[in-house]
C-alpha cells in the first residue's frame, strides 16, 4: 500500500542515511522499523523483565536464609527489648 508520511527532515536524512548504510531501500528500512515497533509494543504487556528475574528463583532460598542470618546477629547486637 501506498502512503503518504509526513517526517522531521533530521529524521528522514537519518534513516535515509541508515538505509543507504545498510544497503536497503528507504521503504524497506522503514517497513522494518515499523514491525520492529509493533514487535516490541505487542511484548510491552510481557514484562521482559520477570523472564530474568525467574532466573533466579534458585536463590530465594537462599536470600531467605542470609536475611535470617542478619537478623539474628542484628539482634545479638540490638536486642529489642532495650527501649
Amino acid at each position: 500500500m501506498k502512503t503518504t508520511l509526513e517526517i522531521p527532515d533530521a529524521t528522514f536524512r537519518r534513516a535515509k542515511a541508515k538505509a543507504a548504510e545498510r544497503g536497503m531501500p528507504f521503504r524497506q528500512f522503514v517497513t522494518d522499523a515499523v514491525e520492529e515497533k509493533l514487535r516490541t509494543e505487542s511484548r510491552a504487556g510481557e514484562r521482559p523483565w520477570l523472564k530474568m528475574a525467574g532466573k533466579l528463583k534458585h536463590l530465594h532460598k537462599e536470600t531467605a536464609r542470609i536475611n535470617a542470618l542478619i537478623e539474628e546477629e542484628f539482634g545479638a547486637i540490638e536486642p529489642e527489648d532495650r527501649v
